[in-house]
């Protein structure tokens, strides 16, 4: 229980900051930037509790220990970092020269928005994954893992082990959720400097909050409608642009919060019935 506590402690640490952030990006580039960075965020951290499941399940699967996976996750969210800019900068470039591009992105998100509430997306099976398939073979790797180390010495010869693919198989993860968070996220904005920070202060609470629904996931089991329906949203929104419709940033964050507070409460009223039939 301890730890599940310093664990909250930690998201709402990063939280904070986000809000730091947000205040100082209010009172130097002017209130409608602010609320696109809180618009931004509360996009990217409502979508990325449905890429923790995705973690939990990749872990799961190769029975890696939880003390295994706070490594994998730090370096994990270190290459997101990283990826998410040249991903974000790069869609940037594209948007600009392109501005119909951002009809598709409406469209994509409509589309996953659809699948993730009736059940029907296509679920990531890590132990069908040619990513870890591919990784084995281009690169020297052990029979087995070697506690929590990515890579080892034998007989002189340097070589890999899984536990170095299944970081691979997280980060490309991150990549797939990025093509829907991204494009969400510039439906309220595309300015780099708020589309990035907004992105990497919800990325940097992942670690902790993955910890928190780790042991609560029973709880928060029909959030991903919530997260359907804000991808959703956001992808009418961009659609929308056709018609030269507006939705204001400040009507989109009402509404997103709206929606994660009800699919977080929803949840727990549902688990709560549950478990009180049960007892």
């Amino acid at each position: 229980m301890s730890e599940i506590k310093h664990a909250v402690k930690w998201v709402c640490f990063w939280i904070a900051m986000a809000a730091i952030c947000c205040t100082a990006i209010w009172f130097f580039m002017g209130s409608q930037s602010g609320l696109q960075f809180a618009a931004g965020y509360l996009i990217e951290l409502s979508l990325s509790v449905d890429n923790l499941f995705v973690f939990m399940s990749i872990f799961l699967t190769f029975g890696i220990k939880e003390e295994v996976q706070h490594k994998v996750l730090g370096w994990g969210i270190a290459g997101a970092i990283v990826l998410r800019f040249l991903f974000i900068f790069f869609g940037l470039k594209i948007v600009t020269m392109f501005s119909w591009i951002l009809y598709l992105f409406g469209a994509i998100l409509i589309v996953n928005g659809v699948k993730m509430i009736i059940g029907k997306e296509e679920e990531l099976k890590p132990q069908d994954s040619r990513i870890i398939k591919a990784v084995s073979k281009i690169l020297p790797m052990t029979d087995s893992f070697q506690g929590k180390r990515f890579m080892v010495k034998i007989n002189g010869r340097h070589l890999f082990t899984p536990l170095f693919a299944v970081l691979c198989l997280v980060e490309c993860s991150d990549i797939i959720f990025a093509i829907d968070s991204v494009p969400a996220v510039f439906s309220v904005s595309t300015n780099l400097l708020i589309v990035y920070t907004s992105n990497i202060f919800a990325i940097l609470g992942l670690r902790q909050m993955y910890f928190v629904l780790e042991h609560l996931q029973e709880r928060f089991q029909y959030v991903k409608y919530g997260v359907g329906l804000i991808l959703i949203f956001t992808g009418f929104k961009l659609g929308a642009l056709i018609f030269d419709v507006h939705i204001s940033t400040t009507l989109s964050i009402c509404i997103i919060f709206f929606v994660i507070v009800w699919s977080v409460v929803l949840s727990i009223i549902i688990s709560g019935r549950r478990r009180g039939k049960q007892g």
